[in-house]
Order: C-alpha cells, then structure tokens, then sequence
C-alpha cells in the first residue's frame, strides 16, 4: 500500500523537525547523556556543549548567552516572565495584556484575575492591529508588566513591538513580548526591541516540541517560576533538558542561516494561495490586516461555512491546515483572536488557516488549489441556508446553516474510519 500523501500547511500549530537538528540531538541520546551539574568530566563536557546552544540562542536575538534562560516550551517562558513582574514589584499588582493573545497569556491572566491582581485585556480593531495611544492610557502606577505578542499565531498581524517597549519604559514599566511565531519569520533583535523579557519555543522553528528559552535582560529583576537546583544561574530549577537544549541551537543556527531567502520564497507561496483562493472562491475573506503581516500566514473566512467540516474533508485527502490555534482546538468557541476582531461567530467559526513553513513547495500549494474549491461547492451544496438570511429561531443563520455541512465532514470521516 503506498504511502498516504501529506500536504503540511499548519506550521504556525508545530514545525517538522529539521534533520540536522535530529542529527545534532542524538549523540546527546546516546554517548553524552551524562547530567551537566555531575562534578566529572563526563557531565562537564555536556555543561560546555550547553553553553555553546546558549551562544547560539542568544545570537538568534542578539542577546548576551548570559541573558537566555532556557525553558520547556513558550508557555512556561510567559507564565515565568508574567510570575517574575509580579513577585519582584509586590505593591504592583496590574498587568496589561490584550484580547487576543495566546492561551498562554489569555489563560495565565484570567488566573492571576481569580487571585486579586487586575488585568486589562485591550481590545484590537477590527484588522487585528493594536491602538497604542489606548495601551499607553491603560498603564496605571501599579502595572507591573505589559505582555503583548509580537505576531499572532492566527492572522499572523504584527504588532509594532519596539514602540510598545518603549512607551512602558517611559512608563517605568516592564515589556514582554510572547514571540513564539516571530521566530524563523522574523529577524529578531532585543536590543533594537528594548524588551526586558522574550519568549520563543523551538518547535516552531524546527526544533523538538518541549524546549523554549525565556530572555531576560540583564539587571532586570527575576523571581523563578519553577524552583529547584541552581541550573539556569538559579533562575529556573530542574535537570537540562541536554538533547533538545543542542536541537535548539542547531535550530537557531539554521535560521540564520536561510532565513531571508526562505522567507521571500515563502511569502510568494503564501501571496499565490491566499490570492488564488480570494479570487476563484465566492465568499471568502482575509482575516487580518495584510500587512504588517508574517510572511508565512493566511487567515481566510469561508463565508456559510463552518471550519470543522472543511477541515474534515482537507484531511482526507492529506490536507493538513487548522481553524486556529492548536492549543485551543476541541473547542466548540469561535476564536477568540477573530471575536476580539469583531468578526461574528458564524465567520469566525468558518475561518481556516494556512500557514507555510521551509519544507513547503508550489507543488503544496497547488495540491490545495486543487482540492479546497469543491470541497467548499460540496459543502455549500448541502448547506440550505446563505449567509444573509435571518436569524432561525434566535440563531445566527450561518452557524444554523452549517450544520448539514458539518454533518457532511463527519460522515464522510466515518466511512474513512
């Protein structure tokens, strides 16, 4: 039986990772499993090859090695830079972050809300950019920290972070940027930034899932989130994680590599499939502005449809794509990244992503050129409803008339299964 094809256009959920990297990881595995804070040399000569990943981390985003904390993944490097803020400044105890960041942020905030500190959520407009005089009249004498993403994971729309750094410094507040997506699509500079925390997580740039890095600049106050031993210069206990601590920085070193000539070889791609399907589907919509935008990333609205069903039927010919963030998927919710951008429910609910990663060709594209027109005809085809008729029994007529068309996917995933 040949092999089932697979047309991977999700790399903003996790990225395959990159053979040089599994190449690098495996003495580690192997040979070198010795524990870096052993006293022999066994485990002394793992502590060097640490830090040589740390070097490379830290010129991945022009940091001094000294700066690069390194983390489980994105998640925990937002929650520690967040913890930090808070428990280093305890009479400040308000936290600045928007409506449409990832659950990290999103989930970690509602928490801190439960344990008394106050969190403003700003809102976006409607093509998911940032009102930055509206940030700058949120902070109060008692804000701790603004956290906001560098590029949302869903629409791929770019906040101008250097300018957010430094209407919090001018503040006397500290900045975070959750820069997980930025990472391998954007060159990263914390200096030119001004940030006093980042965050990134490997996965997404062809590195394992499990090992993130948290920056921190240097002389600026830090509590551990997570307390142990004295590793990470006892900023964050546990044993290293050695193999996925080189896969990163052989990760890093490939992206600055090849990351220009990828990147205007990946926004083609992305401009020929978003503007193909713009153009020869009735109904569809970009989410998001285009630009300031990743290079890699196309949020489309499939109007009197709803994702899940279209999602289905990509899959079964190999079509590998997302109505959002991974993290969040299962969740009968709309996206909470497209209801902060007024989208309704029933056109957030009909939203798919593509994003594109190195290992994408023309010929992906055209694969999904292929299959993406009639599966959105056969699903409108059984779809009684349209998009502009009235609300049925106090519903809203597209998430009405997208039932048919989800019971469409789910059977046509029976009869695969």
């Amino acid at each position: 039986m040949s092999q089932r094809k697979i047309c991977y256009l999700d790399n903003n959920a996790t990225t395959r990772v990159a053979p040089e990297v599994l190449e690098a990881m495996l003495p580690f595995l192997t040979e070198r499993w010795g524990n870096p804070s052993s006293a022999y040399a066994f485990g002394n000569e793992v502590t060097k090859q640490i830090e040589a990943a740390r070097a490379k981390a830290g010129a991945l985003i022009n940091a001094d090695p000294r700066e690069v904390v390194f983390t489980s993944c994105g998640t925990e490097s937002n929650n520690s830079a967040i913890h930090s803020a808070l428990m280093t400044n305890p009479a400040k105890r308000h936290v600045v972050t928007t409506a449409v960041e990832h659950s990290a942020n999103i989930k970690f905030c509602e928490l801190l809300q439960k344990r008394g500190y106050a969190v403003t959520f700003l809102p976006v407009e409607s093509d998911g950019s940032l009102d930055l005089h509206r940030l700058e009249k949120s902070i109060r004498p008692d804000t701790a920290i603004v956290s906001v993403m560098w590029a949302n994971n869903e629409t791929g729309v770019i906040f101008p972070v250097e300018e957010i750094a430094a209407i919090c410094h001018s503040k006397g507040v500290l900045c975070h940027t959750d820069a997980v997506q930025a990472a391998g699509k954007l060159k990263i500079d914390v200096r030119s930034l001004g940030v006093d925390f980042l965050s990134l997580s490997a996965h997404k740039f062809h590195a394992p899932k499990g090992i993130g890095l948290l920056y921190v600049k240097r002389r600026t106050r830090f509590q551990p989130y997570l307390i142990g031993g004295h590793q990470e210069r006892d900023r964050r206990g546990g044993t290293e994680n050695v193999p996925y601590i080189i896969g990163l920085g052989r990760a890093a070193e490939l992206v600055m590599e090849h990351l220009d000539g990828e990147n205007t070889r990946i926004r083609a791609l992305r401009d020929r499939l978003e503007n193909a399907i713009l153009t020869t589907i009735p109904g569809t919509n970009r989410n998001g502005a285009k630009e300031p935008r990743l290079p890699n990333t196309s949020s489309i609205a499939l109007d009197s449809l709803e994702a899940e069903a279209v999602l289905m039927l990509l899959d079964q010919v190999g079509i590998c794509a997302s109505s959002g963030s991974a993290c969040t998927t299962g969740s009968l919710d709309p996206s909470h990244v497209l209801v902060a951008m007024r989208l309704s429910p029933a056109r957030a609910r009909g939203s798919v992503r593509f994003s594109l990663g190195i290992y994408n060709t023309g010929e992906d594209v055209d694969y999904l050129l292929e299959h993406l027109p009639p599966i959105v005809a056969k699903l409108r085809a059984v779809s009684p409803a349209g998009p502009d008729e009235v609300k049925v029994a106090g519903r809203d007529s597209k998430s009405w008339a997208a039932r048919p068309a989800r019971r469409e996917g789910r059977k046509v995933r029976k009869q695969a299964a």
